[in-house]
């Protein structure tokens, strides 16, 4: 858990937030980065449910897609930390580093078994056709007399 300061005086509270963020995320919060929070957006289209994430700088080697339980897609992977040299002062650190984690239950329509995932340009692109829908099947009755 982490502390923050009080506003009465030098004494520290429980950060009442950590520990929603520790129930909530299966790596751990000591874990998960800013990074965590990677962007995806999912759409719909007649043939296929079709998830985008953006994961700048990484390759495909360092993401995961996984589906569990027969329903749930999940989208892992881990952006490392850069090393350091002694000879260098790094001045600001804004890019979000270490593991992330998005997961998804997906609708009964999907086809869990034909999942498909490319990465392109720092954009990972996952494909789940969808079972098409039964066309209602309309039978001729031959009216008699």
């Amino acid at each position: 858990m982490s502390l923050i300061p009080s506003l009465f005086g030098n004494s520290r509270v429980l950060d009442p937030f950590s520990t929603i963020s520790d129930l909530l995320s299966p790596l751990g919060s000591n874990e998960v980065s800013t990074f965590a929070n990677a962007q995806v957006d999912w759409k719909e289209t007649p043939e296929a449910h079709v998830f985008k994430a953006d994961l700048p700088g990484l390759k495909k080697e360092e993401v995961k897609v996984e589906v569990e339980e027969g329903r749930v897609l999940q989208i892992s992977g881990e952006r490392s930390v850069e090393k350091e040299d002694k000879d260098e002062k790094w001045h600001r650190v804004e890019r979000g580093r270490g593991k992330f984690l998005r997961r998804f239950w997906l609708p009964q329509d999907a086809k869990v078994d034909e999942v498909k995932a490319s990465m392109e340009n720092g954009v990972l692109t996952v494909t789940i056709p969808k079972v098409p829908e039964p066309k209602p099947q309309v039978k001729s009755v031959e009216i008699t007399g």
